[in-house]
């Protein structure tokens, strides 16, 4: 009995030993996918939109007033180049004018020429005057001549000297003449140049107020408006917060409504001042190809900053932190909390200027349940 007993002891204690040294199987690490740190072209992009707009209005007016419009050579939609005839004004009572301001530089001349006469004709006389008062002065001072002819003669070269400085001034105002007479020819020429109404600057014409038989007059309102050039541009408004990434000279991808094909452009200006109200900034956008779009069409705009080579990862892969960006980094399966700068988020992807390199493995998700020190399975996800 005391055997059997021993032995039943034994057979008892054999299953509860078997149980305490078998091993104890290792938990199961999580399963998180996780992105391959790459590089990968970036762009920088601020999307605006506005609306197209003439790049500089000229308005033409006529030159001169009064004068009946008889010729319209221009209209709504023409291209022009600078200098051309738009117009022509009635010449007609300008033509009289300058008849008579021909009969006048005639007239005005012939009586220089008269003048002119009759200077040399008095200074002949007074030199001849002049020779016998000398003469006779000398008689009188040998006694040879007396008092009476010596007076005479004296007087008749003082008159001779008068004749010729009244004929001299006579010629002066006789030229003054001439002088005012052509002045009067070139104006009534200037006018008659003026009867052609040209275009300032080449461009495409967009109004035409001009009517036939109307009179010319500036208080009437302009008679062409011109795009200079046949330029339009966007004019859009921009976030205070962008405003300063914008400069001259950056390309622009617009796109107008009802357009198939994006437009391109670039940054003509990037007006100096906000508005107050609204916090908005505004540029101009010069359209490379303007004759695709019409004035006042509603255009969206998307403005290149930057663009380059660039370490980047997910958008998705970056939390926030006290201290800033940060990214789970995992090595050989075990998390490290990193911060990192970050740069241009084109897209799902985002710029990684410090704290990551090209190779590195991060949690895809920065909201995934892991924290710093953490061992995971980690999963890769593929990257395109």
């Amino acid at each position: 009995m005391h055997r059997l007993a021993v032995v039943l002891a034994l057979m008892l204690a054999l299953p509860a030993a078997a149980e305490t040294d078998a091993p104890v199987a290792a938990p199961s690490l999580p399963a998180i996918t996780v992105s391959s740190v790459g590089t990968r072209v970036l762009r920088d992009r601020v999307i605006v939109s506005g609306l197209n707009g003439r790049v500089e209005r000229v308005e033409v007016q006529p030159l001169i007033e009064g004068q009946p419009i008889e010729t319209l050579l221009a209209d709504v939609g023409d291209t022009v180049t600078e200098g051309q005839v738009l117009a022509r004004l009635s010449a007609t009572s300008l033509e009289l004018q300058k008849s008579q301001a021909l009969a006048q530089l005639a007239s005005a001349r012939a009586s220089v020429a008269q003048g002119e006469a009759l200077v040399l004709e008095a200074k002949a006389t007074a030199d001849d005057a002049a020779r016998t008062n000398e003469r006779t002065q000398a008689l009188r001072a040998q006694g040879n001549s007396s008092q009476a002819a010596a007076d005479t003669a004296a007087a008749n070269a003082a008159t001779a000297r008068a004749r010729v400085a009244s004929a001299e001034q006579s010629l002066v105002a006789a030229r003054a003449q001439v002088t005012l007479a052509e002045a009067q020819l070139a104006n009534v020429d200037l006018q008659l140049a003026r009867t052609e109404v040209k275009a300032p600057v080449a461009g495409e014409i967009v109004e035409r107020n001009a009517r036939i038989g109307a009179i010319a007059s500036a208080g009437a309102g302009t008679m062409f408006v011109l795009i200079r050039d046949g330029a339009l541009e966007a004019n859009a408004d921009v976030a205070e917060t962008d405003l300063m990434r914008l400069a001259t000279g950056q390309n622009v991808r617009l796109r107008a409504v009802g357009a198939t094909e994006p437009l391109t452009g670039t940054i003509r200006l990037v007006e100096p001042e906000i508005d107050t109200t609204s916090r908005l900034g505004r540029v101009r956008i010069s359209i490379a190809e303007s004759g695709r779009v019409v004035s006042g069409m509603f255009v969206d705009a998307e403005i290149l900053v930057a663009e380059r080579q660039a370490v980047a990862v997910p958008v998705t892969a970056v939390g926030s932190s006290p201290e800033g960006a940060q990214v789970m980094k995992v090595t050989d399966g075990l998390v490290s909390r990193v911060l990192v700068e970050t740069g241009i988020r084109d897209g799902g992807w985002v710029e990684i200027i410090s704290g990551l390199a090209a190779g590195d493995t991060v949690v895809t998700k920065a909201g995934a349940f892991v924290r710093d020190g953490d061992r995971i399975n980690p999963v890769p996800v593929a990257t395109n």
